[in-house]
């Protein structure tokens, strides 16, 4: 979810999917793989996104970085998001244009840049060293790892006010059952059980995404199956779940009032006030929101969407965006160093200062800040763990246009879960076949 309105490393667009040109083949330039001669400082061209976090997030890196190797100067240029930074960063990786180091997704949509032909082959490489080894699927490409990651991970579940589960004396839940056993104990004491955001459409998304931790723990092969058209949402339980969870909560009148007609700013307002208890929402969302109400980084925990088996007790994340070098760099030897320092603990460190962390970073060593948000705490412990798993898009390329629509309908009782899964998977067959994918 690109963290404003696509759930892909953030990733809730319509992924583009043509094949770019090949930049060449061989592992890497020939030439210009030094960091200037005769002493001289070499300049790296670094292009990001626009968001503010992005943009904070580089400033801090490249600030310390400079400091750390003063041979070593990062001008930073900035890009629109969603499908038109999409398009930018294609355009440029095929017409040999790109800058030296650049900043874009992990999972599938990484995948439609064609990486094993037009980005620096990392695998192996002592880059790599301090970066945890979950996290490297999600950059890779045919067995071959291509980027570093940039920020940190976030959760996608439930978000809930710790002090409304003290007043009430609830337990986080580990199953479905529990969950809702809860929600009903927080309705009686007059307090919104669940809160729905669905004018920011992409909201009504997280009950089905952030499920599937506990899709995978039922269907270990789901992902792989699901790439290959030999299993659907509906007709596979552990699948359809999310959708049967959506309707649900509408049934039992969990969902506060005007749920049809809330911001993702009013959802976190509630949430925060502890007037609503519950929100399924990104732990990115928490950061931002702390500037203007202070009591959330603390009143506010984070927790996996919870399964069927309590034993099985896990949360799905988004991973970080990845870092890369195209292969048409002229400074790979300085292009390295940076990523290097940027997948180091001295690199979060220096992201600390500068941004508050919405989770963990994949970095070994790293660590949060002692100030960092209950909810970041809580995300790590799932992963210190080893209690997580990545979000489905990052692990099969097939990703319907249409999902947060239907998600909607579902959520507001205007369509059966059953029907809601079917749709979706009819709404991926498009961009399945545009991929070519086997079985479509």
């Amino acid at each position: 979810m690109k963290t404003s309105h696509r759930v892909t490393g953030a990733a809730l667009a319509v992924f583009a999917m043509a094949a770019l040109a090949s930049c060449g083949s061989g592992e890497g330039p020939e030439t210009g793989a030094g960091t200037g001669t005769a002493g001289e400082p070499v300049t790296l061209k670094f292009l990001i996104d626009n968001s503010q976090a992005t943009v904070d997030t580089a400033k801090a890196l490249t600030d310390a970085f400079m400091k750390t190797d003063p041979t070593i100067k990062i001008e930073t240029e900035t890009r629109p998001g969603g499908s038109e930074g999409d398009n930018i960063i294609k355009t440029r990786l095929s017409t040999g244009d790109m800058s030296d180091v650049f900043w874009y997704n992990s999972g599938s949509l990484l995948q439609a840049l064609n990486p094993s032909q037009t980005m620096v082959d990392l695998t192996g490489d002592p880059v790599l060293a301090n970066v945890q080894k979950d996290f490297l699927p999600v950059v890779s490409q045919d067995g071959k790892v291509f980027g570093v990651p940039g920020g940190t991970a976030m959760g996608g579940g439930i978000l809930y006010n710790r002090k409304v589960y003290e007043q009430l004396k609830l337990e986080v839940p580990k199953t479905w059952a529990d969950f809702m056993a809860n929600n009903d104990k927080i309705k009686a004491a007059g307090v919104a059980p669940v809160i729905g955001t669905y004018k920011d459409t992409w909201t009504s998304q997280l009950f089905v995404l952030g499920d599937y931790y506990n899709v995978q723990a039922a269907v270990p092969t789901f992902a792989q199956d699901y790439t290959a058209n030999k299993v659907k949402f509906a007709g596979t339980p552990a699948a359809q779940a999310g959708f049967d969870h959506l309707a649900e909560v509408h049934a039992k009148g969990h969902l506060q009032e005007g749920f049809g007609s809330a911001t993702a700013d009013q959802g976190m307002k509630l949430l925060a006030e502890g007037k609503a208890a519950h929100y399924p929402m990104l732990s990115a969302q928490l950061p931002p929101f702390v500037a203007t109400m202070p009591q959330a980084a603390t009143d506010v925990g984070f927790f996996g969407i919870p399964g069927t088996d309590a034993a099985k007790n896990g949360a799905t994340i988004w991973e970080p965006a990845g870092i890369y070098i195209p292969k048409t760099t002229k400074n790979l030897e300085a292009a390295k160093k940076f990523l290097a320092f940027v997948a180091s603990p001295a690199g979060a460190d220096a992201v600390n200062q500068a941004v508050p962390p919405a989770g963990p970073y994949r970095i070994t060593g790293a660590k949060l800040p002692d100030d960092a948000i209950q909810a970041a705490k809580d995300l790590q412990v799932y992963v210190d763990e080893g209690r997580t798993a990545p979000a489905l898009e990052f692990v099969s390329p097939v990703k319907g246009p249409s999902l947060e629509q239907i998600t909607v309908a579902v959520g507001s009782g205007l369509t059966p879960a059953a029907e809601g899964a079917a749709q979706y998977d009819k709404d991926v067959e498009k961009q399945a076949k545009q991929l070519g994918l086997a079985g479509w």
